[in-house]
């Protein structure tokens, strides 16, 4: 990463206050009052677990831990569960974190996996919607609730990785179809207006700045707000 886009890291034009695409907590809750979940469980890869660069003037949170705070305000006694893990593949999350998950009974499940499919010498696009369909079917079967995702394209921000753009479409896809057959709630952050903003992603160029958990933990929570409000669903 070169000195000028360093130092949209170290310098950013905005804080989480003054960020169009963030939620302050008071709305988060607002929005989520009416939560009946009170089991919350999110698994995945290095997304799903909270990795991400600090980024000046936003709070050092995970979206799935912005989640979770929102949530509690709705029920003080949510129980959660976090199994997310650095560098598995979705085939890696299936069989190593559903079985625990479903140990776990909750009642809503958010799950990021695939991204690390996008880097592999080989990508099998119907063994990852096997992986994928297996987690939330069984999630599904179960009675949870399930947040599906559609990835930001990080390809408009960093061109360098314009040769996995294809991919992450494929997966983002898969995604909606598996959303779709299975009756998900599902977070589409494709086109989010951040995509193209360097300081969304940290400089390994893989993971999430604190800036981009804060507005994927925003966009989920206002996804679940809207899906809440459309479904008479009610604690």
């Amino acid at each position: 990463m070169d000195d000028q886009l360093s130092d949209v890291h170290e310098h950013p034009s905005t804080t989480e206050e003054t960020d169009p695409y963030c939620l302050p907590p008071d709305e988060a809750a607002e929005l989520l009052a009416e939560a009946p979940w009170k089991r919350f469980g999110v698994m995945g890869d290095s997304l799903a677990k909270g990795l991400g660069q600090e980024l000046p003037g936003y709070r050092p949170l995970s979206w799935a831990a912005r989640v979770r705070e929102a949530l509690l305000t709705a029920h003080p006694d949510l129980s959660y569960l976090n199994t997310g893990h650095q560098g598995l593949l979705a085939a890696e999350v299936r069989d190593q974190q559903l079985g625990p998950m479903l140990e776990f009974q909750p009642d809503l499940v958010a799950m990021t996996a695939g991204g690390n499919d996008l880097f592999g010498l080989r990508f099998d696009a119907g063994a990852i919607e096997e992986a994928l369909d297996d987690i939330v079917a069984k999630l599904r079967g179960s009675g949870a609730d399930v947040i599906t995702y559609g990835l930001m394209n990080i390809t408009a921000a960093l061109p360098k990785l314009a040769p996995i753009r294809h991919r992450l479409e494929t997966l983002n896809a898969l995604s909606l179809a598996i959303a779709q057959r299975h009756g998900t709630i599902h977070v589409d952050m494709w086109s989010h207006p951040s995509c193209g903003e360097v300081n969304a992603y940290s400089t390994d160029m893989k993971h999430s700045t604190m800036r981009g958990h804060a507005i994927l933990g925003a966009e989920t929570i206002r996804t679940m707000g809207a899906w809440l409000r459309q479904s008479g669903h009610k604690r």
